[in-house]
């Protein structure tokens, strides 16, 4: 149990419109991989933003400072044990490959208020895109500039 250092943020690439489930991610991070998931035993994300800006918790959590074992989900190798990881859907372009930023105007809205609340309530912590940890285009933005745009400083 190791307390929480970073708020991580990912998208879960796919194509503008395309509206994904909590279900869709337990399906796509933890079935075997001959079934075509990634053989995970938790999924990546604790929440999840959708189009419309509304978050679903994808695992749970007590809330504290603390991540405990059962809160760990598996968003960047090596960072688990002291992450929260979140995701908007979307990240890339309609051709299914590009990254490209399709927050919607409700995601940039949701995440804006998940990223203050955390903040205000893990004020040790730090905010990073999953590509700032990992040579990875997730999540499609730069999220210290986005950080720097809202007013925080990072």
């Amino acid at each position: 149990m190791k307390k929480i250092e970073r708020l991580v943020i990912h998208c879960t690439a796919t194509p503008p419109g395309r509206d994904v489930t909590g279900d869709d991610i337990r399906t796509w991070h933890t079935a075997p991989i001959q079934a075509g998931g990634r053989g995970w035993k938790q999924v990546g994300y604790t929440d999840l933003i959708h189009l419309d800006g509304t978050i679903e918790r994808l695992v749970p959590n007590n809330e504290d400072s603390i991540v405990d074992p059962w809160e760990i989900t598996n968003g960047v190798k090596g960072f688990n044990t002291t992450s929260r990881h979140i995701a908007y859907v979307g990240g890339v372009d309609t051709d299914g490959c590009t990254p490209k930023d399709t927050r919607t105007p409700q995601q940039l809205s949701a995440m804006e208020r998940y990223v203050r609340d955390f903040l205000s309530r893990f004020p040790q912590a730090t905010v990073v895109g999953h590509n700032e940890l990992a040579a990875k285009a997730c999540p499609s933005f730069d999220v210290q500039n986005w950080l720097h745009e809202i007013g925080i400083a990072p």
